[in-house]
């Protein structure tokens, strides 16, 4: 039986074939912005296993997101025509978390561990500043963790980053050193890791046992990795160790798309793959099937100045199409307002979109879409912003989730201390206070302590009591999660709880809290059984479905959760955008100090990487691109005048059709109206448009439904309500002392509340 009608290689280009045939050996594939990588990626895969007789179980698959993974699978079942039965696929962070399962006793923690996201492993950064009388005012804790995070991707040990600057100079280093071990002696005291640990302890675990090794150095005879352009040090190490002795490692990835160094991506991964792998072939995609031929012409034409680049062409069949647009704005506010008009225009006259799911506004900072949100409410134009509050940040799905946390690991502190008194069951701060500073002290275990409360020194009658109940709850639940699924589980948590009648007693937004807790259920119930049907027989004891469904939840990333088919507008930073792709994107805030970042201009490198997100940006449209910039726009609370990027000035003038929006043509050429608001308004088409709103700051603090603040007079609270625009914006927010309250935000001074 031949399977070349299923593999159909004549279908792919001569570059596409060669990698596809790829067989032994490491290679290096140079995917440039839409050539069809993942289709090569999933070819390849089946091509293994339909020709040459690899076993799927033999196979190791690395992509970008969870999403990217199931896609990956999906595409590749079609091909084989049945599931890869035994072959990995997964993000790095998923694949190292299924392994740590398997094995985190070989590195003293427990299978059941918790999984710390961003805002949980931040906390507990914090909690462990304070016991070591470190000033969180003066060492800014998300600094502290963000240098943790770059040791840790460096593969930096606690004790050789005590080491290297226990003496040093610079003060701020001295408090990381003393930090870092003793917050990852707390994940461990607690049987936690955070997301970075998912990339180190692997690493760790094959360095320091061989015999683990040599199973899956075994047990995986091909690796593919997608994205190698935003592999960090650990990462790549993991990668070596595992493909060290057969070497058959393909690596796909776009040097013009490394846009992670922040966050610990090294450029060098990519650039040097032949030093670290000699004898690798190297194949280029060069032909695109995304963008029109303008688009690319530009995007060339930009990425050509960057030297840290192997270098290559992107071109397509498609030649010609529409010219870039570059249009110059008078403010943020006129820029919000052109594009939404403009998008409302082609959407009711274009000849070939009439979806709202066809256009992108993508910017550099996340303080850029506050205009826009403006914009597109006045105008009732659906949208959604990709990597804002996420479904699983908000407050109540935060505390549902860290009730099962606790079921799953009776050592999170984390989650308990979120819901040991949520919803109120008469534990107060003060016995909370006491009742942690005994366990800690005494090493007892937090449920255990909690089981046994009555009695305990310095405890309130009551406060023990209640912690008693507390501790005989999540007992009963604990043994309750051994019997029945998780959809099952958290219904009935839910309902002893008696959460949906104390959310809504929370006032108008309690009903909207209720829809999320209640759309959080319906995805436990209907929670992948095929993920358990995946493992293996040496993992079914050490995964329960409880431990699955929070990992899932833990390493879902904002990109996954981009709803492709919601008929709205898509909002979202460049960085978001990698990976998607829409008919017309919109770049906006193209001005020098914004787009590239001022700090850019100290680094040559970092420069580079703007650049590439910049490219990235290009790339991500289809048939039209409109770049625009302001010729003012008020950031840190002042005016700041705008030139336009050099980015957008390296694009040819033959590819660029140059507009200025009707108020900035107004504004240059008549006086502006004082409204009786005090707001300039220039007249245009025969009508007075207002501009900057007094007060408008991008750059302001913003709040939103359901997030814990701190004020300086009514203490902690949860905000219930956002109004109004601009120097308007009001804010309800339910304080815990003084209930209710109805603030302006330019006034209220509000602060993000970290300890919730």
């Amino acid at each position: 039986m031949t399977h070349r009608g299923i593999i159909d290689l004549d279908t792919l280009n001569p570059e596409q074939r060669t990698a596809v045939r790829h067989l032994e050996g490491p290679a290096l594939v140079l995917a440039g912005a839409g050539s069809g990588k993942t289709r090569v990626l999933t070819t390849r895969v089946a091509h293994l296993i339909l020709e040459h007789g690899v076993p799927a179980s033999d196979i190791l698959a690395v992509t970008f997101t969870n999403k990217a993974a199931g896609e990956m699978r999906e595409r590749i079942t079609g091909m084989l025509g049945h599931e890869p039965r035994g072959m990995w696929v997964g993000t790095f962070h998923a694949l190292g978390a299924r392994l740590l399962r398997r094995h985190a006793q070989i590195l003293g923690w427990d299978n059941a561990f918790t999984i710390l996201d961003a805002e949980q492993s931040l906390r507990q950064l914090k909690r462990t500043m304070e016991a070591l009388q470190i000033d969180t005012k003066r060492w800014n804790p998300k600094a502290v963790r963000a240098e943790v995070s770059a040791a840790k991707n460096q593969l930096v040990t606690p004790e050789e980053l005590a080491q290297a600057n226990e003496g040093s100079f610079d003060l701020f280093l001295r408090q990381v050193a003393r930090v870092y071990p003793a917050y990852q002696q707390a994940l461990r005291s607690q049987n936690a890791l955070d997301f970075d640990d998912l990339l180190v302890k692997p690493v760790e675990l094959f360095e320091g046992h061989p015999t683990v090794l040599h199973q899956y150095r075994n047990r995986f005879s091909f690796i593919l990795v997608d994205e190698y352009q935003d592999t960090n040090r650990a990462q790549f190490r993991f990668l070596e160790l595992l493909a060290g002795a057969h070497r058959n490692l393909m690596v796909v990835g776009d040097d013009d798309q490394s846009i992670y160094g922040w966050r610990g991506a090294d450029i060098r991964n990519i650039l040097e793959f032949e030093a670290a792998f000699p004898g690798a072939e190297v194949v280029r995609l060069e032909q695109n099937y995304r963008s029109t031929g303008v688009i690319l012409d530009a995007a060339n034409a930009v990425i050509a100045q960057n030297t840290q680049r192997k270098g290559k062409t992107l071109r397509t069949d498609r030649t010609g199409g529409e010219q870039v647009s570059r249009v110059e704005c008078f403010d943020e506010t006129d820029e919000a307002r052109w594009i939404v008009d403009e998008i409302e225009s082609r959407y009711n006259d274009g000849p070939d979109l009439h979806n709202y799911r066809d256009f992108a506004i993508l910017y550099r900072t996340n303080a850029q879409s506050r205009a826009l949100e403006d914009a597109f409410r006045r105008k009732g134009i659906p949208y959604q912003i990709v990597g804002g509050v996420r479904f699983y940040e908000r407050r109540e799905i935060q505390d549902v989730l860290a009730y099962l946390r606790l079921l799953s690991n009776p050592r999170d502190e984390d989650a308990f201390l979120r819901i040991v008194n949520y919803p109120r069951r008469g534990v107060g701060g003060t016995t909370v206070d006491r009742f942690m500073t005994e366990v800690r002290a005494t090493g007892v275990p937090l449920m255990e302590g909690a089981a046994t409360a009555t009695g305990r020194a310095g405890l309130p009658a009551a406060g023990a009591r209640s912690l008693e109940g507390f501790a005989a709850l999540i007992q009963r639940f604990s043994a309750r999660a051994a019997q029945v699924r998780v959809g099952e589980l958290l219904e009935e948590l839910v309902e002893e709880l008696d959460l949906f009648s104390k959310l809504r007693d929370e006032g108008p937004e309690g009903e909207d809290r209720v829809e999320n807790v209640k759309e959080l259920i319906a995805g436990a119930l209907d929670f992948d059984a095929e993920l358990l049907a995946e493992l293996e027989p040496e993992e079914v004891d050490a995964f329960s479905e409880l431990d699955l469904f929070l990992q899932q939840v833990a390493l879902v990333a904002d990109v996954d959760r981009h709803d492709p088919d919601a008929d709205t507008v898509t909002l979202m930073t460049l960085h978001n955008a990698k990976g998607l792709e829409f008919p017309v994107v919109f770049i906006g805030g193209l001005e020098d100090g914004l787009f590239p970042l001022g700090r850019a201009y100290d680094d040559p490198s970092e420069m580079e990487e703007e650049r590439r997100l910049f490219y990235v940006g290009i790339t991500r449209a289809e048939n039209k691109l409109y770049l625009t910039h302001a010729r003012q726009r008020r950031r840190a609370g002042d005016f700041m005048y705008g030139r336009l990027s050099h980015f957008a000035e390296a694009i040819p003038d033959d590819l660029v059709e140059a507009r200025q929006t009707p108020v900035l043509r107004a504004s240059t050429s008549s006086t502006p109206h004082r409204s009786r608001e005090g707001r300039d308004a220039f007249q245009t088409d025969g009508r007075y448009v207002e501009l900057d709103e007094p007060g408008f700051d991008q750059d302001a603090p913003r709040y939103v439904k359901g997030e814990r603040v701190l004020h300086a007079t009514f203490g902690s609270g949860t905000v219930l309500e956002i109004s109004g625009f601009g120097k308007d914006t009001k804010v309800t927010v339910d304080f815990e002392s003084v209930g209710r309250k109805r603030l302006l935000i330019r006034y209220a001074n509000l602060q993000k509340d970290w300890e919730f």
